[in-house]
């Protein structure tokens, strides 16, 4: 009888995660239609460029995100209700030295973007594992995956030593950040995701899945529209021909590059194509802008702000693009 009970409950549960997936399908096509039809309407409504560009760099942005930040809000979600806190204590070594490179490394076995990696760090704090190494596969995972990588390759066809590069780069800039959050970090800087359930009935199960699932998928998604519109504000505000003053300066090009990483929001499965379009730029300050892209651009800011807290948000994201310029310079350097 029991068994009966435990097969009807999960059959209710999985038809439940099934029309929260149709739905969750139905409003993602309903994103894209607005975007591509009443959009461009809108935009010859009113009969400005400005108004078009602005809405076709605000609709890539949104729309490229959204499924890789559903990516990880699924993750995230089977993480906080399947994968028990023991799992994580065998997994990482017990010193925080130790768990921040080995969380790091284990970044590449989530093939996503930094959408995902926000609300996947966030569960990780929740099941136990420590800050620093959540933190440094917060920004190891979109940076160094294979999906990634491979479209490195190709975007660089015949230079190996780009994507080697990225590679070493984006891994020493996660384990860097790891450490330092763990030598100087602070506990009221970081508020920590709350974790599922409450009282003496932990959050287990696919009902905790079902209900993380949508948490996670809204709380993100809202700040990941507040990061498209500011990344779009700057793309409609800042003249191209100002631009182009810093590329005859390598140091300038590196600075360049790192900031408009930051504002741009490309993906990271997508950013290397953009760095290769960017051909008048050093090979060193595209690096940078592939390291930097994946670790610190508006919308992760924005991500992190909603999960984490703004105290947190604007001193890691500061310090970690310190870090990721000066791992980019020092590896182009050496391989570039």
């Amino acid at each position: 009888m029991a068994n009966q009970r435990t097969v009807v409950y999960g059959l209710q549960v999985g038809l439940r995660a099934l029309v929260y997936t149709v739905l969750g399908g139905a409003a993602l096509i309903a994103i894209v239609t607005v975007a591509s039809v009443l959009g461009p309407l809108l935009a010859l409504d009113l009969y400005t460029p400005p108004v078009a560009a602005w809405w076709t760099v605000f609709t890539a942005i949104a729309v490229q995100g959204v499924p890789f930040l559903l990516l990880g809000t699924v993750v995230s979600a089977a993480i906080g209700a399947f994968v028990p806190e023991r799992v994580f204590q065998r997994l990482l070594p017990r010193r925080t030295a130790l768990a921040v490179p080995v969380a790091g490394a284990a970044g590449v076995v989530l093939p996503g973007c930094e959408c995902a990696s926000v609300p996947v760090a966030g569960s990780l704090m929740r099941r136990g594992v420590a800050p620093a190494a959540a933190l440094a596969f917060l920004l190891s995972a979109p940076a160094i995956n294979p999906v990634v990588l491979v479209a490195t390759s190709i975007a660089f066809p015949g230079q190996p030593e780009m994507v080697l590069g990225r590679l070493v780069a984006s891994l020493t800039t996660a384990v860097v950040m790891g450490w330092l959050w763990a030598r100087f970090g602070r506990e009221e800087w970081l508020r920590p995701p709350k974790r599922s359930g409450g009282g003496h009935a932990p959050g287990s199960g696919p009902r905790a899945f079902v209900s993380g699932l949508q948490h996670d998928f809204l709380h993100a998604g809202g700040f990941l529209v507040l990061g498209a519109a500011a990344a779009a504000t700057f793309n409609i505000v800042v003249p191209r021909s100002l631009l182009e003053v810093f590329t005859g300066s390598a140091w300038l090009s590196v600075l360049l590059l790192a900031v408009l990483a930051v504002v741009l929001c490309v993906c990271s499965e997508a950013d290397a194509f953009v760095a290769a379009s960017l051909s008048g730029f050093s090979p060193t300050a595209r690096l940078a802008f592939m390291v930097v892209g994946p670790m610190v651009d508006l919308k992760l800011i924005a991500l992190q702000t909603g999960t984490f807290g703004r105290a947190f948000a604007v001193r890691f994201s500061s310090v970690t693009w310190v870090v990721a310029v000066a791992s980019s310079v020092l590896v182009g350097w050496w391989l570039l």
